[in-house]
């Protein structure tokens, strides 16, 4: 798989996210309309695996430690979301904030492990909100899309 063509893939997902006001209600809508077990979640959790076995998704880091890397620029295609992914083993992240908010999606490796307390899903982060990124009880991807690739490091990334 390509990233055009992993472009494609999430468009479902891109183009709900990127017409729809970021809030805890996106959250509920993206769990019901793509839910873990459904064909949509499923198959951008495998292509995720995928493409970080093919080396140019989490391109970035060492491996045995957090892993990350933009995969798409905001663009036309997206509707102006940026869409990132990293890899991360039981981690207290660097403090960020999220000027237009964050949207996540959560694909456990280790089961039980979670992202900021959440299970294998998804999660919104309102806009103007910042947090610690912390993955918990294990080893955990997650795929995060930014309005127009915003984010605010309020800590030097290590």
């Amino acid at each position: 798989m390509q990233v055009s063509e992993f472009q494609e893939l999430i468009r479902p997902v891109t183009d709900l996210v990127s017409n729809t006001t970021i809030d805890s209600s996106l959250d509920e809508e993206l769990n019901r309309r793509f839910p873990p077990g459904g064909e949509v979640f499923d198959a951008i959790e495998r292509a995720c695996h995928e493409a970080i076995a093919a080396g140019w998704m989490c391109a970035n880091g060492e491996e045995g430690g957090p892993r990350w890397g933009r995969v798409i620029e905001p663009c036309e295609e997206t509707g102006g979301l940026s869409v990132d992914v990293v890899d991360l083993t039981d981690l207290v992240g660097g403090l960020h904030g999220h000027p237009t908010g964050e949207v996540c999606m959560v694909l456990p490796i280790t089961p039980g492990a979670q992202f900021d307390g959440n299970d294998r899903g998804w999660c919104v982060f309102d806009p103007e909100t910042s947090h610690h990124p912390t993955v918990s009880n294990g080893r955990a991807l997650v795929l995060y899309m930014l309005p127009e690739g915003k984010i605010e490091f309020a800590e030097p990334r290590e």
